[in-house]
Parts: structure tokens; C-alpha cells; sequence
């Protein structure tokens, strides 16, 4: 059993149906950062991504900028920055920049790049992507440090780098990084003694590497000297509720087919068999790929995921325009309402209270009648008393 509280957040790619404004929906990321923070969501973490035209973030950075403005507890982080795209001691300073901009509110995540379009748009051979995120990483995590970095790799050179600012957060922020099937990300975070982004924690294939991952992690970690922390494992899924299973199947008529369709393109494993919008449905909730209905079938979807790996840090919905503007606003809204408090151990201290007061109702209730009795009794004696001295 899970001894810590769970926390919630998106990652957010961001998924936008093709066709839709563009310029709307990168404010609407935004209000919905905003509506995060204001239920009391722990984490959002900003995608990177550069062709598609559903995935329109480029900068995750200058979206974090911007977000860190607008709220006041949730945390923002990458999610993720591709490595390869970057010289690590540029993207360093960045990130460590934005750590003292955000009061240390900024968490890190990394990875080789997801879409194989934007590695080929910038002649990269996606062979060797993993490749060069580790050696970006390695030099990263030395410049976090405070220390001075040269390598002369095939693709950047670093002499005598040096960070200019320590970061913020003492010692370091979160960083992380993501994971799918394979081992490599599991292995790159226990060297590091980093956190962990499993990405396809519903996936049926990455649901079964779960428990894998971990030990991976620690068999790294114990390798490399270093620490793992279950509470800095991330897992993501796609989650739509509503007051009903009814209301959330019709609220995702909206883009439900079309997130999966898109998905299948860009991400082979798994693909979805169903031929119909209700089969896919079916199919979600059946084996557990995604949820599309009720607060409780969300509660039973993480408890899922708890007993399979044996316990993580936070849950993040997949931010992908699975339904309506409002109708997305309002899963958040119930997921807060009665989702968020089951695992983070606040209904339990209330719903004792309540218990207590109503099992002893009748001897509270000759208790304050008996109170009321008391002291009108006195107040009639005090008049008398008033009265016979007149």
C-alpha cells in the first residue's frame, strides 16, 4: 500500500485537432495552466515539438515564461525538451534561468525527440537520437552541479563550460526522464538519479514494463551510487470524466477518434483495433489504455496503476483535445472534486467528523436543547430578580 499522497497534473504536448485556430489554442493552453492552478493541480509539464500541426509548442520555455506569470502554486516544467535539438549548455542556462524567473517552481524533463518529422527537418538520424540525448544529459547534469565541462562530441563541443547562476532550488530542481517500452529511459534516470516520465504507463505494453522500469532504476542506481525516489515517478495517461459514463462517451465525440487516429501515426505500438467510436471506447476503458466516464472508474484507473508498480509520485492527465473547451474544463473540475482528495488522504479526517456527529446525533441535539433550556431558564430568574427589587 501506497504510504505517500499522490500528486495530479497534465502533460500537455499539447494535442489540438488540426483545423482549429492555432493562435486560440495556445491561449487556451494557457487558461487551462490557470484552471489547473487554481484547483489545486501539482504539475504541468510543456511539450516541444515542431511539425504535425496538432503538437504547436516549439519553446516549452517561453511557454513556462509566460504561464509562471499567470499562476501562483502549480509547477511548470518541460516535457519534454528533446535534447538533440539543443547545445546543452545553451538549453542549460535557460532552464536554470527560468528556476530563478519561476522562484523554483521549474522542473526539467527530457528525451530524445518523439516525432521522427522533426529529427529528419533538422538531419538528424533518428538512430541516433538516444545517443546524443545521453551525452547532452551527462554534460547537463555536470553544469546543474557547478561544474566546469569540456567535450569535444560529434555534434557540439563544450570548452571549460560553465553555468554563470547556480539554480534556484537547493539543491536542484526536478528533472526527469521520459520513458515509453524500452529500458533507455529508465536507464539514463537511474544514473542520474533522476525522476522518471512513463509515457505510456496505460498502454497495455507499457503498463506491463512498469515494474520493469523500476528495477531498472535501481539496478542503475545501485550501479552509479546514486538515489531513486518512487515519489519522482510520473505516469501519464488519457482521461476524460463526467458526472456520468453517459455525458463522457457524448463529450468525446469531439476528438476522442481523431487523438487516437493521430496517435497511431506517430506512436507504433499498441495501435487501437476498434472500427467504431463506441468500440474505441470500449476498448479504452476494457484494457485500461485510457478512461472515458465517472470519478470512480478515475479512482479505480490509478489504484491500477499504483498496485502494478508498486507505488509512484504523480499522475498527469495526456492534455489532448479529447473533448469540447467546456466539457475539459469540467472533467478537471470533478477530477479535483472527487478524485484528487481519495488519494491525497483528505476525505478520510471529514468524513470521520461527520461520521462522529451524526452517530451521536440525539446526544448532541439534548445537549444543545438542554444548553438553550439552561440559559433561558437563567434569564427568566435574572428578571424576576430585577423585578422584585423595583
Amino acid at each position: 500500500m501506497q504510504s505517500w499522497p499522490l500528486r495530479f497534473g497534465i502533460f500537455l504536448p499539447p494535442m489540438h485537432l488540426v483545423g482549429t485556430n492555432p493562435t486560440l489554442n495556445l491561449q487556451r493552453d494557457l487558461e487551462l495552466i490557470e484552471h489547473l492552478d487554481r484547483l489545486g493541480y501539482d504539475e504541468a509539464w510543456i511539450g516541444e515539438h515542431h511539425s504535425a500541426g496538432s503538437e504547436t509548442i516549439a519553446s516549452p520555455e517561453v511557454m513556462i515564461a509566460a504561464a509562471a506569470e499567470r499562476t501562483r502554486h502549480i509547477k511548470l516544467g518541460t516535457g519534454v525538451s528533446s535534447l538533440p535539438y539543443h547545445h546543452p549548455l545553451v538549453l542549460a542556462d535557460r532552464i536554470v534561468m527560468l528556476d530563478h524567473l519561476t522562484r523554483g517552481r521549474m522542473m526539467f524533463g527530457v528525451g530524445p525527440g518523439q516525432l521522427t518529422t522533426d529529427a529528419t527537418m533538422l538531419g538528424i538520424d533518428t538512430n541516433e537520437q538516444r545517443r546524443m540525448m545521453e551525452e547532452s544529459f551527462d554534460v547537463m547534469m555536470a553544469l546543474f552541479k557547478g561544474e566546469t565541462v569540456t567535450v569535444h562530441s560529434d555534434w557540439f563541443t563544450c570548452e571549460g563550460a560553465r553555468l554563470q547562476m547556480h539554480p534556484y532550488s537547493d539543491p536542484l530542481f526536478d528533472v526527469a526522464v521520459a520513458a515509453s517500452i524500452s529500458p533507455a529511459g529508465p536507464k539514463t534516470a537511474g544514473k542520474h538519479g533522476a525522476g522518471l516520465l512513463s509515457i505510456a504507463a496505460t498502454n497495455p505494453l507499457g503498463f506491463e514494463m512498469l515494474a520493469g522500469h523500476w528495477k531498472v532504476m535501481e539496478e542503475q542506481s545501485a550501479h552509479y551510487g546514486t538515489v531513486v525516489d518512487r515519489r519522482k515517478w510520473r505516469m501519464m495517461g488519457p482521461m476524460h470524466i463526467a458526472e456520468t459514463e453517459e455525458q463522457a462517451l457524448e463529450n468525446c465525440r469531439y476528438g476522442l477518434a481523431w487523438v487516437f487516429n493521430y496517435l497511431s501515426h506517430i506512436i507504433p505500438t499498441n495501435p487501437m483495433t476498434a472500427t467504431t467510436y463506441e468500440e474505441l471506447v470500449h476498448e479504452l476503458n476494457s484494457t485500461g489504455s485510457g478512461v472515458v466516464g465517472t470519478p470512480e472508474m478515475a479512482i479505480n484507473q490509478i489504484q491500477r496503476l499504483i498496485d502494478e508498480s508498486g507505488g509512484f509520485g504523480c499522475y498527469l492527465f495526456l492534455g489532448a483535445d479529447l473533448a469540447d473547451w467546456r466539457a475539459t474544463l469540467r472533467s478537471y473540475e470533478l477530477f479535483a472534486q472527487y478524485v484528487m482528495p481519495h488519494f491525497k488522504g483528505q476525505l478520510a479526517p471529514t468524513q470521520t467528523s461527520y461520521d462522529w456527529v451524526m452517530g451521536e446525533g440525539d446526544t448532541f441535539v439534548t445537549a444543545t436543547i438542554n444548553a438553550q433550556m439552561k440559559s433561558i431558564g437563567e434569564y427568566q430568574a435574572e428578571r424576576e430578580r430585577r423585578g422584585s427589587t423595583t
